[in-house]
């Protein structure tokens, strides 16, 4: 990056970090680069495109430039395009409040480390998210009863029983799948299974309302592609909720993939994933 200075690179980090600093569940990269113009003014040379990859020339700065802030532990990356602010950045940023030091505190820290290569990180972490782009937009285009069929598959995978699925003419209702621990039914919990398939986060309200079912020797299980208010989040870590278990879009796709092998292939085709591996150096 010798055509731009450390002190704005520095600069560039700090509207990142301004963009991260109040979002605990991390902004997806989707979200934080069409706001990065809106809180920082770009130069033309920003503002342009690198004849590398085509990438937006600010866009790849802040990608190369957050490389050393993650291998210092201050960042957070996912696989699917999620980024946070750690609670080692939190305090980095603290004690260095100048961007443009805390950037070259990350820098030594690359250096006395191992060595790495930036470009295929980048081309990596890119190839991740636009992965989950297209995995995340096919699970929200099926409908009910096709993810009440992958999500019966899946329960199987991890080894138990499926014994009642809601039929395709019960739209809306508070249970759509019923598993056991065992094939007849003897070994308790009941897993109670609930399906959220609306495109917004499931509520307080609604996880209340699916907790309110469940009997003495029951277990929940809720799964909503559109996630879990904040209001949601707080109430599922209490003990009150102990008995249900939530999961999003990325834990259902992150046990599909960990299960793939033990999928049926009748599931396997309903969702079909295939690896595609990356050089990987010095990691």
């Amino acid at each position: 990056m010798a055509e731009i200075t450390v002190e704005r690179v520095g600069e560039l980090i700090r509207s990142l970090f301004e963009l991260l600093w109040y979002k605990p569940d991390g902004l997806l990269t989707k979200e934080i680069f069409p706001l990065i113009p809106e809180i920082t003014a770009l130069t033309e040379f920003e503002s342009g495109r690198s004849q590398t990859n085509n990438l937006l020339r600010f866009e790849r700065i802040i990608r190369l430039a957050t490389i050393p802030l993650e291998r210092a532990g201050w960042l957070i990356k996912n696989n699917k395009g999620r980024w946070y602010i750690a609670d080692d950045g939190r305090q980095a940023c603290r004690k260095f409040p100048n961007a443009e030091e805390l950037y070259k505190e990350a820098l030594r820290r690359l250096a006395d480390g191992k060595q790495n290569n930036p470009e295929s990180i980048m081309t990596m972490e890119i190839a991740e998210e636009k992965a989950w782009e297209q995995i995340e937009k096919y699970l929200q285009s099926k409908n009910p009863s096709e993810l009440k069929a992958m999500m019966s598959h899946l329960i199987r995978a991890l080894g138990y029983h499926v014994s009642w699925i809601a039929p395709p003419e019960k739209k809306y209702g508070q249970v759509d799948i019923v598993a056991w621990g065992d094939p007849i039914g003897a070994k308790e919990p009941r897993i109670i299974i609930q399906i959220k398939h609306k495109g917004q986060a499931m509520t307080l309200e609604g996880l209340k309302s699916f907790h309110s079912i469940l009997g003495q020797n029951d277990f929940g299980l809720i799964f909503s592609t559109g996630g879990l208010t904040n209001e949601g989040k707080e109430a599922l870590i209490t003990d009150d909720y102990r008995k249900v278990t939530f999961w999003d879009l990325d834990s259902f796709v992150d046990l599909w993939i960990t299960n793939y092998p033990n999928l049926k292939q009748e599931a396997q085709n309903m969702f079909p994933l295939k690896a595609i591996y990356f050089l990987s150096l010095n990691e």
